[in-house]
């Protein structure tokens, strides 16, 4: 990292720098957090494992949309990025009904005040994806947003241009994911302007953290799946009783352990590329 770089924010798992008036790089760590709480307890390689593909995604959607993405950095967990004014929602797209969207079908057979088919079952593919995009909370939680609050943060036209390109990208990854049997869920997404008033695709994209990922094998509606993403952690924080405020548990060796077995699973088998590979040469996830 050039001596010049200047910390200017964390984040619960990444840190980021300023290199110049128009490029940042984004530091991956391995830190984990669940229920926006940061574990005591790091997953060796995770942070590289989102990083890698997050670039693997931004190399092959460029034409659907433009990314922040400049550089990968040696170290496999830092990216060199544009400047981008951050628009202030969280962009997530829903494919199958489950976490926080089953809940609040359940109770009002809506999700972001999108109305559902009656009668669907947890984890069921829906009619078609859907766009529910929520607040972006600096503490606690991120709310959901219907779309005349969306609208009211980011206006009609920047709302259906965000909306466009959110269930563009889904469909693009779903697609590939599928074909590596696995099942893409749901995602979240961010995006910035540039100097241009163009939107441009930011942050991390269709990686474990961001996005629910499940295997094809064994999917069954009706229940909750088994799944690549942090659930795995999540599960087991809860198991303990514990209130989810700070400060969060330790994690024994064999949940670390689990958890980092997934990761590079979710990496391996989307990518088609090993992570041995990616450690030695992290550009081979952008050819």
């Amino acid at each position: 990292m050039p001596e010049t770089a200047l910390h200017v924010a964390s984040g619960k798992v990444r840190e980021l720098f300023a290199l110049d008036e128009d490029r940042l790089l984004l530091v991956a760590s391995d830190r984990i957090s669940v229920f926006d709480v940061v574990l005591p307890t790091e997953i060796p390689d995770k942070g590289r494992v989102l990083t890698g593909l997050s670039g693997f995604w931004f190399a092959r959607t460029s034409e659907i949309v433009p990314n922040h993405l400049l550089a990968l950095r040696e170290d496999g967990r830092s990216t060199e990025c544009k400047r981008l004014e951050m628009l202030p929602i969280e962009c997530v797209v829903r494919g199958y009904i489950t976490g926080s969207g089953w809940k609040d079908y359940k109770a009002t057979g809506q999700v972001c005040g999108e109305t559902l088919p009656p009668d669907l079952k947890e984890s069921e593919k829906l009619p078609e994806p859907i766009f529910t995009p929520t607040t972006k909370a600096h503490t606690g939680h991120d709310e959901p947003l219907d779309r005349g609050g969306a609208v009211a943060l980011v206006g009609e036209e920047r709302f259906e241009e965000l909306k466009k390109a959110s269930i563009e990208l889904y469909l693009f990854v779903s697609d590939y994911a599928a074909k590596r049997g696995i099942i893409l869920a749901d995602t979240k997404l961010e995006f910035g302007v540039d100097h241009d008033g163009q939107i441009v695709l930011a942050d991390e994209i269709f990686t474990p953290d961001s996005s629910r990922f499940w295997p094809a094998a064994g999917f069954t509606p009706g229940r909750s799946q088994p799944s690549f993403d942090k659930q795995y952690v999540r599960d087991y924080a809860e198991s303990l009783g514990w209130d989810k405020t700070p400060p969060g548990p330790e994690l024994p060796d064999k949940v670390v352990t689990g958890s980092r077995r997934r990761y590079l699973e979710a990496f391996e088998r989307l990518t088609g590329i090993s992570f041995s590979d990616y450690a030695a040469d992290p550009q081979v996830v952008l050819k």
